[in-house]
Parts: structure tokens; sequence; C-alpha cells
């Protein structure tokens, strides 16, 4: 039986090029004007099948595309990357759906989220002692405001300031403020990526 993925570890290369086979064929499937279908369990590979959380994150000729996720490991990993795949194509508000013209330069990057870890943080000195820049992702909350940054975004934000900043902008909060209720995570990540589709 294969091993199942690890947050610490890469999939080996079989497993790898099929949860990008995954995501690449979701995405050409809707492209091409054929029904979207989500594989089943029983046709993935075991270490596809165990449920973790994932982001997918979409880019062409090395601009954003699109990047959607969930923090929730509530379906089989195969499943998960080839629903968040297609959503990250067609279905991100932020970015228009993606043309068939653009599919040669597109770039698929999953990361396998590890188990969101809470991070003991009376107040914003102690969150920022307890990062690790260009390891955790974070996710903050206050209330219902929420916000998350793959570790990936640590290479545009390289401050630890400037990441809690932005972050909470993100969740529509005041870069700088922090409530009583303000609450933290950190999580790692597994990512394999495809750098173009087309070659």
């Amino acid at each position: 039986m294969a091993p199942s993925p690890s947050a610490d570890g890469p999939l080996d290369p079989a497993q790898a090029g099929a949860l990008l086979d995954l995501a690449a064929g979701t995405i050409l499937d809707e492209l091409r004007g054929h029904p979207r279908e989500l594989p089943l369990r029983h046709q993935l590979d075991p270490a596809l099948r165990e449920p973790r959380a994932v982001f997918v994150t979409l880019h062409v000729a090395g601009e954003l595309q699109g990047c959607v996720g969930t923090v929730t490991a509530d379906e089989p990993l195969g499943v998960a990357v080839a629903r968040r795949a297609w959503s990250a194509a067609f279905a991100d508000s932020r970015f228009p759906p993606l043309r068939a013209d653009q599919y040669d330069d597109l770039s698929i990057e999953v990361s396998i989220l590890s188990p969101l870890s809470p991070i003991a943080a009376r107040t914003r000195h102690e969150l920022l002692a307890n990062l690790r820049p260009g390891i955790d992702g974070l996710v903050l909350a206050d209330g219902r405001r929420r916000a998350l940054f793959l570790p990936a975004v640590w290479d545009d934000l390289p401050d630890p300031e400037a990441f809690v900043d932005q972050l909470l902008r993100k969740a529509g909060i005041a870069a700088g403020r922090w409530s009583p209720m303000m609450q933290a995570w950190r999580f790692t990540t597994t990512v394999i990526e495809r750098h173009s589709t087309g070659a």
C-alpha cells in the first residue's frame, strides 16, 4: 500500500503527479465544455483518499490567476484538489475565469496543510514572537472576521510585522489592532507544483 501523505514531507513522485493531473484535468475538462466530474474515492491512489485540507493556487505566465482552499479536512485529498482547482480557475471572484488560450501558460501549485495548531498569544507581541517566518502559515480570527496566509506569502512579506498587518487587513481588521477575542493558529504545508501545463 502506498504511504499516506505527510504534512512534513512530499508525496512520492507518482502520487504528486497524479494529484497534479487531477487538478489540470478538472480545469481542462471545463475549458473543453465537459460536465464537471469529481473523482470517486475508490478511483484514487490510497494516499489520495486521506482527508486533507488543501489550497490550490494558479498562475498564468507568472501572474496570480486564482487561489482557493479550505482548512477543513473533510474530503479525500484527490477530491479536495479537483474541487479547489476548478474553483481557483473559474470561481475566484478576484479574477476573471480562466480562458482556453491561457491554459498552456498555466502553472498549478497544490499546498497540503498540516492540522491547525493554536498559538497561545494574548498580545500582538506574543504572536510575533511565536511566528516562524518562511515556515508558518497563519490564520487570524476576531469574532466572525477571519483570514489566512499560506507560508508562501512570506516570499512577498518577509517582515513579520508587515505579514501580520496585511493578514489583519485581509480579515477586515485594522492593522495593528489586537482585541481580547483574537485567536491565532499556525500550520505548515507540503507544496507540489507544475510550472506549465503546456510544457
